[in-house]
């Protein structure tokens, strides 16, 4: 009885049958929740290296996970054939049952992604069906489910990265595309729930409007989410045990000798180095945002305050732990929250209209 009440009144309607934009928003407030959840599970799958354990991209067949020997052992003959497996697995004596624990992460991050685009698409199908998307967002909302779907198509070219020659790891390159399209689909989810409900306030509600500061707010907490995903692709992570100090060092030692744009994009004690130190620029970005909101959105002002402040300690402790598995999970999962957050502080920022 209280889940058909539930599924009812997400699809309220009104008298004239067309679904209100409260409905909408929390159509899409689920699905920002199931992005959330999946941005964690694909963080635990590259911290557990686990990535490249399926093979192959089967929509279909792929739903189901091997359910026999025979089925298991296939799978794993096919992962004992990757570069990751002959020149790291191998070496620590991996059995199938260390294969069927790495299978599973990313079986289930796979398993969520189909789930996120059946929970967008369907609805939105109904909704529009219904006549019920109001004038102006269908456009918005299909570029979401458009930017879902070059999500996915980026997570397989990623995995088919770490497929070939030598590789015992993805591009890092395309893991930072993989996870930032994810967080930009989590923006815009957030965003347009956000206007949903703004437009269930009344008739004359308008849509937010992005300021410029909200958008250098936007870039600095870019960059600091794309550092972070080439620290988790190059394992970087693991270049320092200590802080602030980095082995003993405020700045560490750096190699040059390729150039300057390789060190910058592929040093692991340098990309460690600046995700540290830019943390703070994003953290003085993210206190000016909360600051500007503090009298018309309290709650997003304290929100922002919360989510970087965690965000800071946890990457601290992840460090001082040596990346320990569930540290590590947690602070990506605030690192997404705290996506959350800066966008329903940049729409608020967005909704006066004399904000600079």
């Amino acid at each position: 009885m209280a889940t058909s009440a539930s599924v009812s009144n997400l699809f309220a309607t009104t008298a004239d049958g067309r679904a209100k934009p409260l409905a909408l928003a929390r159509w899409l407030w689920i699905v920002a929740a199931m992005v959330v959840g999946i941005v964690v599970v694909g963080g635990i799958t590259r911290l557990t290296e686990s990535g490249l354990s399926i093979t192959e991209w089967n929509v279909v067949s792929g739903i189901l996970p091997p359910l026999t020997e025979a089925q298991w052992q296939a799978e794993f003959a096919k992962y004992r054939s990757t570069p990751e497996y002959r020149l790291e697995a191998s070496l620590t004596g991996m059995t199938l049952g260390d294969f069927q624990f790495i299978f599973f992460w990313e079986w289930i991050h796979r398993l969520i992604a189909r789930l996120i685009g059946l929970v967008y698409a369907l609805p939105l199908a109904w909704f529009w069906v219904r006549g019920a998307i109001p004038a102006g967002f269908k456009p918005r909302l299909l570029g979401l489910l458009a930017l879902g779907g070059l999500q996915g198509l980026i997570g397989w070219l990623m995995v088919k990265s770490g497929l070939v020659g030598d590789m015992t790891d993805v591009s890092h390159f395309r893991l930072s595309l993989h996870l930032l399209i994810a967080l930009a689909l989590l923006s815009g989810l957030v965003w347009t729930a956000r206007d949903m409900t703004r437009l269930a306030s009344g008739p004359k509600a308008r849509p937010a409007r992005l300021t410029a500061g909200a958008a250098v707010v936007a870039g600095v907490l870019f960059i600091q989410l794309l550092l972070g995903a080439w620290v988790a692709g190059l394992n970087a992570g693991h270049a320092a045990s200590d802080w602030p100090l980095m082995n003993g060092r405020l700045v560490p030692e750096t190699d040059w000798s390729q150039g300057v744009i390789w060190t910058l994009t592929h040093d692991p004690f340098l990309l460690h180095f600046m995700h540290r130190w830019w943390a703070w620029v994003a953290v003085a970005a993210l206190v000016w945002l909360a600051r500007s909101v503090r009298k018309t959105d309290r709650f997003a002002s304290v929100a922002v305050h919360a989510a970087f402040g965690t965000m800071v300690l946890l990457g601290i402790a992840t460090v001082m732990s040596g990346v320990s598995l569930w540290i590590a999970a947690a602070h990506q999962l605030v690192g997404a929250l705290t996506v959350v957050a800066t966008v329903w502080a940049m729409h608020s920022l967005g909704l006066n209209r004399k904000a600079a």
